[in-house]
């Protein structure tokens, strides 16, 4: 289990491994054009990329989109191939329909809602060129921040993948801006398809831990991605997060969140009072700080709290430590 902290460099012009884009749809037919309009713009090499885009059982346009995205790529000369997973409703399962179907030496994985940047494809298989890399992870920056709740995720570097790489566990990548080896996961499966949340440690974990690949961060291989808009996503977001801990809790042993109590919420909420809230209004009025700055604390603690129930809700269903082959 080892990170590799190589700097990022450019892409090497004789290294082109054929590479497979894997990307995990359900019901994003407001999303499919901007993210389709990034990949075609990517500047990896046209015949060494195929582009996989898995429906997860839709109930709106994607189907149709992805269809008619096909057949405009094609007269661009881009790979661009619709599949569908229907039998299990989980991301992870339609991202091993995706590996499933791929030919490519290099897997690399992003999501509907993401937006790489042109140079993300090559900059992201770069490090592949030293044949002890296994796993790269890419960096997730934010959108504009369009609210005060988007662009307080923003300010924390919530969605950041800083912040997988120095795991107490064990460094891991998010499936929005990840590439695999096909070798590693020839040697430890696929995704857990009963899985609704958390396999990409899982799966990052599972090949650091039980094989000799190493991890490397490419933190100039960015896709952009936008935060919860309102506090309805954000209370999912931060339940998901929770539920994520304890289903790797019981899978790997990973320590639970400790518990928020009310005692603990007090306290926080009454330094923010006293002390956190006369000091930040003194800088908004001097032009120091704004309202983000106001309400950091409150919302931490309120993320915190639905962290909490999702831990202490959930329960791995029985199916989810099932492993898929190639």
């Amino acid at each position: 289990m080892t990170l590799d902290r190589t700097t990022d460099s450019q892409p090497h012009p004789s290294f082109v491994p054929k590479v497979s884009v894997i990307v995990p749809i359900y019901n994003g037919a407001a999303d499919i054009p901007d993210l389709i309009q990034c990949l075609l713009c990517q500047t990896y090499p046209k015949d060494q990329v195929k582009y996989l885009l898995v429906d997860n059982n839709s109930r709106d346009r994607t189907p149709e989109i992805l269809q008619q995205a096909a057949q405009d790529a094609k007269a661009q000369g881009i790979t661009l191939h619709p599949l569908s997973e229907n039998q299990i409703q989980s991301s992870y399962a339609a991202r091993n329909t995706g590996i499933k179907a791929s030919t490519g030496e290099i897997l690399a994985f992003t999501d509907a809602d993401c937006r790489p940047i042109p140079q993300w494809l090559s900059l992201l298989v770069q490090p592949f060129t030293n044949p002890q890399i296994g796993l790269v992870v890419g960096e997730i920056s934010a959108l504009p921040g369009k609210n005060w709740l988007e662009k307080h995720a923003e300010r924390q570097g919530t969605l950041s993948q800083k912040h997988t790489i120095e795991h107490s566990f064990c460094p891991y990548g998010q499936t929005a801006n990840l590439a695999i080896r096909r070798q590693a996961l020839q040697e430890v499966g696929l995704f857990r398809p009963y899985m609704t949340t958390g396999g990409d440690a899982d799966i990052c974990w599972r090949i650091q831990r039980q094989t000799q690949w190493q991890l490397n961060f490419a933190k100039k291989a960015i896709v952009q991605h936008r935060h919860r808009a309102n506090l309805r996503e954000f209370r999912s977001q931060w339940q998901r997060y929770g539920r994520s801990n304890k289903y790797l809790h019981e899978l790997h042993g990973v320590e639970l969140q400790p518990k928020l109590t009310s005692k603990k919420s007090l306290y926080l909420i009454s330094r923010w009072l006293l002390k956190e809230l006369p000091i930040t209004s003194g800088q908004i009025i001097t032009g120091k700080a704004s309202f983000v700055d106001v309400i950091k604390t409150p919302i931490n603690l309120y993320g915190g709290w639905y962290r909490d129930l999702g831990q202490r809700q959930t329960q791995l269903d029985e199916k989810a430590d099932k492993i898929e082959w190639l």
